[in-house]
């Protein structure tokens, strides 16, 4: 049995080289390498298939949670519900900006915040709900909006892995007050360094919005708020752009892969469950195991390489350990079990089969 690789992004680039090369050529040519006319074309693209009024390319996907926290004018002290089981840049965005995480905990089955949970830890301090559309699938969004709506409060949907997911025929980032993704390479969506966008339906936020990527400037050298470098270059705008061009297709063969691996491993591993009127943009493929060390020792034997999505809540990371008395016992658990197995949509069936057998062969 041949290694195998855990995505594979260079079968992706020779599809598209030509056009890649071409773009880029076109940057080189006219020399405008930060905020060039492909940030603005990459923008109205985006918009585009999101049905979003406004999008906002910018530096990273933590920039952008970092802008759409900052355009809430969020400050210190107050409290942002997140949920207790994501990657460490979202609870890292509104500790930085001297606000409060709120961890609650998550559904067993999708993994996302479990609205319940919100309504129990709301507060007079609470001023947004970011929930994680985490794996590719979009929260239960109806009815967080609903508890947001009553409170009076912001939802931010913190998009990173979900760019290209639908939730009841809706686009992903287009679904609360603010939307974020990020481009990051191996996301569904990813350009070829750091890259991100904020999304939103409000005019006067996505005037904030632009002007925090530029240091808070409303004219040059003018600057009205406080803000950060968090602009997006012309090269990674550019490849954004001509991604989309195989974007609805890479989706569509994303999953497919899914399909042909739950077929094959839902008798004897816990797959994702897909909540009807959902659609993942499956950015990992993620079951549940026991011994995950010593399931992970036997694949990586047979070629087969995995990774964990994430092996333990924020709350019990060390930087937040000791100043967090939260309890979410599903978070624990699904950082003890979870592991992501290899997939992108160029995986082969040969591929693929070679994965399966592994796993069946356990």
């Amino acid at each position: 049995m041949s290694n195998i690789p855990f995505i594979d992004l260079k079968a992706q680039y020779k599809l598209i080289e030509s056009q890649i090369k071409k773009r880029i050529d076109t940057v080189l040519d006219h020399g405008q390498y930060i905020m060039g006319p492909e940030v603005e074309e990459m923008e109205k693209e985006l918009c585009k298939f999101t049905g979003s009024k406004f999008s906002v390319g910018c530096a990273s996907g933590t920039d952008a949670l970092l802008m759409a926290l900052m355009a809430l004018d969020i400050k210190a002290g107050d409290e942002v519900i997140i949920p207790d089981f994501s990657f460490f840049a979202t609870a890292e965005v509104v500790s930085l900006i001297g606000a409060v995480p709120v961890f609650v905990d998550i559904h067993e089955d999708t993994y996302n915040v479990d609205p319940a949970e919100i309504e129990k830890h709301i507060t007079k301090k609470t001023k947004a709900i970011m929930p994680v559309s985490l794996y590719g699938q979009c929260a239960d969004f109806d009815t967080i909006n609903a508890i947001a709506s009553k409170h009076n409060i912001a939802v931010i949907e913190d998009g990173a892995q979900s760019f290209g997911a639908s939730y009841k025929g809706k686009k992903s980032c287009n679904l609360t007050t603010i939307g974020c993704t990020s481009f990051f390479p191996s996301k569904p969506l990813g350009c070829y360094g750091d890259g991100g966008a904020v999304f939103t339906n409000d005019e006067k936020i996505a005037t904030a919005l632009r002007e925090i990527r530029v240091h808070g400037q409303s004219g040059r050298y003018f600057h009205t708020r406080l803000g950060i470098n968090g602009r997006i270059d012309s090269i990674q705008a550019a490849v954004v752009t001509e991604k989309m061009a195989i974007f609805e297709k890479e989706l569509a063969d994303r999953q497919k892969v899914a399909e042909r691996y739950t077929q094959a491993l839902k008798g004897k591993y816990k797959t994702p469950t897909i909540k009807e009127g959902n659609v993942s943009a499956y950015a990992q493929y993620t079951i549940e195991v026991d011994n995950r060390s010593e399931f992970q020792e036997k694949l990586s034997a047979k070629g087969v390489p995995t990774a964990v999505h994430y092996p333990a809540p924020l709350s019990k990371q060390p930087y937040y350990e000791g100043h967090s008395k939260t309890n979410a016992p599903k978070s624990v658990t699904a950082g003890q079990r979870v592991i992501s197995l290899p997939f992108h949509p160029y995986m082969t069936e040969d591929v693929q089969n070679q994965v399966i057998e592994s796993l069946l062969s356990l």
